[in-house]
């Protein structure tokens, strides 16, 4: 039976309660990837994540499939869900138009992202060029509690990374909290923790892990978002490259072990992408010695 929407809090609320353990979906396009989706929901909703996120296509591309997924998990799950949003090809009228939506069907939290176009698409810039101009438009139309994309490595389009961290910083000014690209090492967590503080701002930011389960599929994830892969993890997932248990094994081991040092390092939470799978996910959770009712 799901949890009424009126005593589900808001992100910001579940943040200041104590610490966060969220998961992040993506919206399925098939009848084969909706039955996987529905079977990695029914395996981690018993953990009792503290929220869970939606993603949202490249452009809008999956802008009807993150919000039938979004208003599914409020209404037939108990958790807590978070609805992606970016700004590149939308009228700011558009955006308007899906965040009412979302605040009449009682969705009460949104990572505003700026987005990129897909690849090779002729799309509009859009209205809003900026996340900080979506989180003020969601402010302005709603009680959202509103979270932004943060790189603990600087954003790969950023000149330098002290620009990167100004701007995050801006976008913290008036976003709730913010969630990570994934990234490997610790350090590189705490260094944007620090340079935040150093520029007046604490409010919470939670790490993205993201276990390594295929060579091939994290040296294009990193690619893309500009994380590293430490040379030594890299040079152990290769050695396995023909083992896809060892490289999990590998992969898992050392999400527990990044997972377990942002946590004492005083993290405010984990959020796992778990690319609409349960395994790797609820491996780390158990090494973890975290419980199934986290978020009670």
């Amino acid at each position: 039976m799901s949890t009424p929407r009126a005593l589900r809090p808001n992100i910001a609320a579940l943040l200041a309660a104590g610490t966060t353990y969220s998961f992040e979906f993506f919206p399925p396009r098939d009848d084969e990837s909706e039955a996987q989706l529905a079977r990695t929901l029914g395996a981690l909703e018993p953990l009792r994540p503290s929220f869970v996120s939606i993603t949202y296509g490249a452009g809008g591309s999956t802008r009807d499939r993150t919000h039938g997924l979004v208003v599914d998990v409020l209404r037939q799950t108990t958790m807590t869900p978070m609805a992606h949003l970016t700004c590149v090809g939308h009228r700011r009228d558009e955006l308007a138009d899906i965040l009412e939506r979302y605040r009449r069907d009682g969705v009460e939290n949104i990572l505003a992202l700026r987005g990129d176009a897909p690849a090779g698409a002729d799309l509009p810039a859009g209205d809003l060029r900026h996340a900080l101009e979506l989180v003020e438009l969601a402010r302005e139309l709603g009680p959202f509690s509103v979270g932004v994309a943060a790189h603990p490595e600087g954003h790969p389009e950023a000149s330098d990374r002290a620009r990167d961290r100004r701007h995050l910083a801006a976008k913290l000014a008036r976003a709730d909290f913010a969630v990570t690209q994934f990234f490997f090492r610790c350090e590189d967590y705490v260094a944007l923790v620090d340079d935040l503080a150093a520029l007046g701002v604490d409010k919470p930011v939670i790490p993205g892990i993201m276990p390594v389960t295929n060579v091939a599929q994290i040296e294009r994830f990193a690619a893309l978002s500009g994380a590293e892969v430490p040379a030594g993890l890299r040079a152990r997932l290769h050695a396995a490259a023909g083992d896809p248990a060892e490289v999990r094994r590998i992969g898992v081991a050392a999400a527990t072990e990044l997972c377990a040092d942002l946590l004492a390092a005083g993290a405010p939470g984990l959020h796992f992408y778990t690319l609409n799978r349960s395994t790797a996910t609820r491996e780390i959770w158990a090494a973890l010695g975290l419980p199934a009712a986290a978020a009670a």
